[in-house]
């Protein structure tokens, strides 16, 4: 399959949540044409005018030079359209495991020769109740499945005892029943969190690789509900021991399942070693937009090179990135009424005509006008670049200024982890 014109692609983005739409924007601004195709029911307002919707994405697959997948779920459609000669980004049956299958995925570990923090599977909570009534310790309640989805269910014990997950998992029990599903108990260690990411390119990790904190917490200081995410810091290294401990371990397993695309893997790391907690095997939200903050060749282009198989370095800026998310209610919960009240097709305003760091979340573009659509309450991005970490984050903060969205929300702390975690990191011969 050849591109259609030189440096010119066709490319069709098939999205779960349409959390790619910063990315289709920029790809489409390259002067690539682009189709979109969103799956979930509430979601399909998202990027009405920014750029070309299409309501059946495999009735566009011929025409695509370029097919980009961005969630979990999608590998075994991944793989038939790669057995067809398809340029595709996306998963694959094995990595869809990898993070959809949690006991899969410590197998996966295990098999890999990579430590793991001690987890047991549960399919109700009486189970579980008596479990750490026996063994009393620091647990975290990791749900499995679909439920995994609902980020605020996750909770992170602190009680020597583990009568704070008791508790917990009560509550689960009256407000969930049968319908919660398998779930996890981890034993909790203290450490310094981090993810380490890279992009695949079917046969091969492509350098350099990326080293990101993430900032899951609703409010600053990491207090409240945990969300699916609220920001991000993050840097590119072309030498990482954490990659070699951990990613770089799974390379020859990637590519007997001919994966291309993005995968994480989220780590407690400390004095005593590194302990891997779960896989991300597509693109991360907003990780992947703070990655194009940070990437200096065009994302359809790179994309391309990647989904062909062709061996590069990547090319980055020096110094870090950070992004944070601005949202608005009900976010981090789902609540159709409070949505419509507050914050649908609320306008996003900018005091200065100046988009750059800006990244389009759930919107649509009505008459050059930002309106927020969807059903989560995720209106922007918001990213910035630097040689330090401070650098970046005045960058970025100077950024969200620039923006006035009616009853939004942001934390103001993105990136100031960094300064303690980069101590024990480097005392630990972990940077």
């Amino acid at each position: 399959m050849k591109k259609t014109a030189p440096g010119k692609l066709k490319i069709l983005l098939v999205s779960k949540y349409g959390e790619t739409l910063d990315i289709a924007n920029a790809m489409q601004a390259e002067g690539h044409s682009l189709k979109m195709y969103i799956e979930e029911k509430g979601c399909k307002e998202i990027g009405f005018g920014f750029c070309t919707k299409v309501t059946d994405w495999q009735k566009h697959t011929d025409w695509a030079d370029l097919i980009i997948f961005d969630y979990t779920g999608y590998g075994e459609i991944c793989e038939q359209l790669r057995n067809q000669g398809k340029r595709v980004i996306g998963g694959s049956k094995y990595t869809d495991l990898l993070e959809m299958d949690r006991n899969f995925g410590h197998q996966q570990l295990k098999l890999h020769k990579i430590k793991v923090l001690p987890s047991y599977e549960f399919a109700n909570f009486q189970e579980a109740i008596r479990f750490i009534e026996k063994h009393p310790d620091a647990y975290v309640i990791k749900p499995s499945g679909e439920t995994q989805e609902f980020k605020q269910l996750l909770f992170v014990g602190s009680d020597d005892e583990g009568l704070d997950v008791i508790r917990v998992l009560k509550a689960y029990e009256k407000s969930w029943g049968n319908d919660f599903g398998d779930f996890q108990l981890q034993k909790k260690v203290k450490g310094v969190e981090i993810s380490i990411a890279a992009f695949f390119n079917g046969k091969q990790f492509i350098k350099p690789v990326n080293i990101t904190f993430e900032h899951k917490k609703l409010f600053p200081k990491e207090l409240g509900v945990s969300t699916g995410e609220m920001g991000t810091s993050m840097f590119w290294t072309h030498d990482s021991p954490l990659f070699d401990a951990t990613l770089k371990k799974f390379e020859a397993s990637l590519a007997k399942a001919n994966f291309i695309g993005h995968i994480d893997i989220n780590c407690i790391v400390n004095g005593n070693g590194i302990y891997p907690l779960e896989f991300t095997s597509r693109f991360g939200y907003p990780q992947i937009m703070i990655q194009r903050a940070g990437i200096t060749e065009p994302m359809g282009d790179f994309f391309y090179k990647l989904a062909s198989g062709q061996h590069f370095d990547i090319k980055v800026k020096k110094g870090f990135q950070v992004g944070v998310f601005i949202v608005v209610p009900p976010f981090p919960y789902e609540d159709k009424k409070t949505f419509k009240l507050f914050s649908k097709d609320a306008v996003v305003i900018f005091k200065k005509n100046n988009k750059e760091g800006i990244h389009p979340m759930h919107l649509k573009n009505i008459n050059n006008e930002w309106l927020i659509t969807g059903d989560t309450g995720i209106a922007l991005l918001v990213s910035g670049t630097g040689l330090t970490m401070k650098d970046a984050q005045r960058n970025m903060y100077n950024r969200v200024q620039n923006v006035i969205v009616n009853n939004s929300y942001y934390r103001t702390d993105i990136g100031d982890r960094w300064l303690e975690d980069s101590d024990k990191l480097w005392s630990w011969g972990l940077l």
